[in-house]
């Protein structure tokens, strides 16, 4: 799944395209995605000017003018390319296109359908289920070890496994939780109510670095992600324990080798010798 770095590439990559532009047209090719996709989609935005676009932990917002907010979420497999032309033969799993005034195409691909787009009132956007929970925005002033501490300082769970809660921290995912825990020598087994608070200001500054660094190499591409250009991100090329079971850690001074455990069903990659 596309996590923070990602969908800020890809909410970067759109908004030259979008920001002040007006959308000539709307079609979708299909009348669901992960859920349906709101019969009024294509007459809010059709002619609908686009103030500005913002991103909300892994959420897209594109703000009107009329002051109609679309919320669209990448699924698993969700891109947005952005082309002057349509491809001569049609992508079966473009479910979305939008024309704007410039004569570019923004075509929503999605060849699991996890993704989906909704429209809602500007007003009523601090109360949407999806946004209304989340935490804070890890880039954010709000977000600083003290927040954190006071949030899971009573948490028996694991800390890798607090960090993916979107409540406690909007977007992080798998991948960058892993490299967090490993630039800040946290292992993700300890119970997060058990990191000190010399760790907890190592583990902040991580996350930061962390997620700056991937959004600069437009995020990472496993599988699936593809920046609005067509092209791959390139920060899996900066893993230093992501996807590198039994090879040697990467920090200095250490002889440490990368194991993966499964956590919640999910995979953890972390070394044992540095993550205490």
């Amino acid at each position: 799944m596309p996590e923070l770095p990602e969908v800020e590439t890809v909410k970067r990559g759109l908004s030259p395209f979008l920001a002040g532009r007006k959308i000539l047209s709307v079609k979708k090719t299909r009348p669901d995605l992960r859920w349906p996709i709101p019969a009024s989609l294509e007459q809010v935005l059709t002619g609908a000017r686009i103030l500005k676009l913002e991103r909300r932990g892994k959420y897209i917002l594109w703000h009107t003018q009329d002051e109609m907010v679309m919320i669209l979420h990448l699924g698993m497999s969700g891109r947005v390319l952005i082309t002057k032309d349509l491809p001569k033969v049609k992508d079966a799993h473009d479910h979305l296109t939008f024309k704007t005034e410039d004569g570019f195409f923004i075509r929503y691909n999605d060849p699991r359908r996890f993704g989906f787009v909704d429209i809602v009132p500007l007003k009523n956007l601090a109360e949407y289920p999806s946004l209304a929970a989340l935490g804070p925005e890890p880039l954010s002033t709000a977000f600083n070890a003290y927040a954190l501490r006071q949030k899971i300082n009573k948490k028996q769970s694991s800390i890798k496994s607090v960090l993916l809660d979107q409540t406690i921290i909007a977007g992080l995912g798998n991948i960058y939780v892993c490299e967090a825990l490993h630039r800040s020598g946290i292992s993700p087994r300890r119970k997060a109510k058990n990191i000190s608070e010399n760790k907890m200001d190592r583990l902040v500054v991580a996350i930061r670095v962390v997620l700056q660094d991937a959004i600069n190499a437009g995020g990472s591409t496993l599988k699936d992600h593809l920046q609005t250009s067509g092209e791959m991100g390139y920060f899996q090329h900066q893993f230093r324990v992501y996807s590198r079971e039994g090879e040697e850690c990467m920090k200095k001074s250490c002889s440490g080798m990368i194991k993966r455990i499964i956590q919640s069903g999910r995979s953890t990659f972390f070394c044992g010798k540095c993550q205490r």
